[in-house]
């Protein structure tokens, strides 16, 4: 593109409106896998087994994403995809406040209502999110992807930040009916928002880097086939498979890591686990900013920063591993800030290479490819944080102390985050203004 020419494609405060819904797709999802999980197992007593096992369960429900994207492939619009997910999973959300409700007196009602809410949250997620995350890649300029990435994920973040705030202020004092009207309040505020930001985009800014898949002759199998069988979207599904699976394996051992080792406070863990959320933010902003203007100035190197953020990760691990030695001398809170940079650089950089490998199908449109990505990712999520827990476990149980599980798990993961690492490296991720054909680095 010439210098000095307008850049074509969705602009600023419209990618800002898309973010908006990925806030608010955030903020509900956090009602679900958050602040019920919470309530179910501390005010009514629910073995925490059972909300772990339905969050698990929404999360396989997002298998599905392909087939919602093949869909939104062939609809003249992704906008009625996006609003039709969030309406089923504001639904979901709200059944899943009853739910909950139930399970003060526990029942096969309580359980199977559960299920049928927690399934919505998986299609709702499923559809909204690879509808919007397809007409994120194909109205937004190459050059201003990086940055797109990173208002979205930054702004998802965000969404749960003051969902989870507002919740919380007025939750207390508990009672079932502030959770009910709390929980509906949220849902139905969020659900409205996205209306709000939806509202005339799609129509207002033409696709400017579209695939053009052929509608009339390819059924979801053979696009699947395609999909499958080209070589740079298959690596990058395993790329993105150990990656968030590297990633998600932190979860839920890092606080009792803190506690465990380090000797702190529950206050003082989830202080810790607030301080790496920062550093994902930053992570995040420093990726999307750099990596545009780097975009601008050199040509678009995703590859690089994916690389960085995952060797960072890798290193920060490992600082995690030798702390589980030293104990109390090791500097825990910069080494935890630095992951969690580390973090959110890979994080924006894989979305960002997520939104330009997008428009490169034959056969498949944005929505189709978006959702095998998103698939590998709802997998590696639903298993990550279970496998990490289960292993720590297993390995005090069988060792007898706690140094040694810790340094055997946080070594997994830096060599998961290695291994990420060096799948990125034989992918092409990037496209050039023109958009004519890929780039290998």
């Amino acid at each position: 593109m010439a210098k000095g020419h307008p850049i074509e494609g969705l602009s600023w405060f419209g990618i800002v409106r898309l973010g908006t819904v990925q806030a608010a797709i955030g903020a509900i999802v956090m009602l679900a896998t958050s602040l019920l999980n919470r309530v179910m197992v501390v005010e009514y007593a629910t073995a925490a087994a059972i909300p772990a096992a339905l969050v698990a369960w929404h999360y396989a429900v997002q298998l599905s994403r392909p087939l919602w994207g093949y869909g939104s492939d062939r609809s003249p619009r992704r906008t009625p995809w996006i609003i039709t997910g969030m309406g089923i999973l504001a639904l979901g959300a709200i059944l899943a406040v009853d739910a909950t409700i139930m399970m003060a007196n526990p029942g096969p009602l309580a359980a199977i209502l559960g299920i049928v809410a927690f399934t919505m949250i998986g299609i709702g997620v499923g559809i909204s999110g690879t509808a919007l995350l397809a007409l994120l890649a194909s109205r937004v300029a190459v050059e201003r992807k990086p940055a797109a990435a990173a208002i979205s994920w930054t702004m998802m973040v965000a969404g749960i930040v003051v969902a989870a705030g507002v919740s919380g202020a007025y939750l207390d004092p508990f009672s079932e009916a502030r959770l009910a009207i709390v929980c509906s309040l949220v849902a139905l505020g969020a659900f409205s928002l996205a209306m709000l930001a939806l509202r005339g985009l799609e129509d207002r800014f033409p696709a400017v880097d579209q695939a053009q898949p052929e509608k009339a002759d390819h059924n979801f199998r053979s696009v699947l086939a395609e999909i499958w069988q080209e070589q740079q979207a298959r690596r990058f599904t395993y790329f993105v498979f150990i990656s968030m699976l590297a990633y998600s394996m932190q979860d839920l051992i890092m606080e009792p890591f803190a506690g465990l080792i380090f000797d702190m406070t529950p206050g003082q863990s989830t202080q810790l686990a607030g301080l790496q959320h920062s550093g994902i933010l930053l992570g995040m902003i420093v990726a999307g900013a750099g990596g545009s203007a780097y975009a601008k100035r050199y040509g678009p190197n995703l590859k690089l920063w994916i690389v960085t953020g995952c060797i960072g990760s890798a290193v920060m691990l490992a600082g995690l591993s030798v702390a589980a030695t030293t104990g109390g001398a090791w500097p825990l809170r910069a080494n935890i800030f630095g992951l969690g940079i580390a973090n959110g650089v890979f994080a924006v950089a894989a979305v960002s290479a997520m939104l330009g490998l997008a428009s490169k199908g034959k056969t498949s449109g944005e929505g189709a490819r978006m959702g095998v990505w998103g698939a590998s990712q709802a997998i590696a999520f639903g298993l990550g944080g279970l496998i990490g827990a289960i292993v720590v476990d297993q390995l005090r149980h069988i060792m007898g102390e706690d140094v040694t599980a810790f340094q055997i798990v946080f070594a997994v993961e830096a060599i998961m985050f290695i291994a990420a690492a060096l799948v990125a490296t034989g992918t092409t991720m990037t496209r050039p203004a023109s958009a004519k054909e890929a780039i290998k680095i």
